[in-house]
């Protein structure tokens, strides 16, 4: 009886240390060989995802309208050690990308779609890809106020379904992140007002408000193999705000 719960004991401590090892390989650089091009990336949510993807093992290219923001970023990333190159782009602008209307839709979701659009032959090349786009909960449930944002959020679900199927035989998926409250500079006017935090908190399950770190992690699942088998799909992390269309 004692032999068979030392073998037990022996098989169990065995089979976990098999686990965290194959664990810790497969996290070890999952994006090894991997381009991640991250627009709007040198501050708040784009920069965490830039870094945990750099992090993760894959180049990163960073970009933002201004050049004193990709340079302050590159730096920052690369003291840490990071793989990462800095571009200036403002997808507003005709000489960064085709002309847009400088609107809030043509900002938010025909960018995002013309983007999409330069990107897919180098992805092709490749072998494939994948694309992530970021929306907001306000896709889901309306921020006051934010009338034009959330509309174009919503639209960006639409657009992830869209591209999905029309790039999939293509072997490139597209998924879309949909943050929540991010305590970042562009939503400071939700979570700098008390009475305002307080009243969108007691609609989260998590009473906090998200960091940018909460939602790096989901965009570089999105990006590996392990996610190789999904696409069309819309990850909201928002602390367990409701989200339903």
């Amino acid at each position: 009886m004692q032999k068979a719960g030392l073998l037990l004991g022996l098989c169990a401590r065995t089979w976990k240390s098999v686990r965290m090892a194959s664990s810790a390989a497969a996290r070890r650089n999952p994006l090894e060989n991997k381009v991640a091009l991250v627009t709007a990336s040198t501050d708040g949510i784009g920069f965490a995802i830039a870094r945990r993807l750099a992090q993760d093992g894959a180049h990163v290219v960073v970009s933002s309208r201004k050049q004193q923001n990709v340079d302050r970023a590159v730096a920052t990333l690369h003291k840490e050690g990071l793989s990462v190159t800095g571009t200036v782009c403002h997808v507003g602008k005709g000489e960064d990308r085709e002309r847009l209307v400088a609107t809030i839709l043509d900002i938010n979701v025909k960018a995002t779609a013309l983007m999409t659009k330069a990107v897919v032959p180098e992805m092709e090349k490749r072998g494939g890809g994948s694309v992530v786009i970021v929306a907001s909960v306000g896709a889901y449930r309306p921020f006051p106020g934010l009338g034009p944002y959330n509309v174009c959020k919503t639209a960006l679900l639409g657009l992830t379904k869209n591209l999905a199927l029309e790039l999939a035989q293509r072997n490139i998926r597209v998924n879309c992140l949909a943050p929540g409250l991010i305590k970042t500079n562009f939503s400071r006017m939700l979570w700098d007002d008390q009475a305002r935090l307080e009243s969108l908190k007691a609609t989260m399950q998590i009473k906090r408000i998200g960091k940018p770190e909460d939602c790096a992690g989901i965009v570089s699942f999105l990006c590996s193999e392990d996610a190789s088998y999904i696409t069309g799909e819309t990850v909201v992390v928002a602390g367990g705000m409701p989200s339903r269309l």
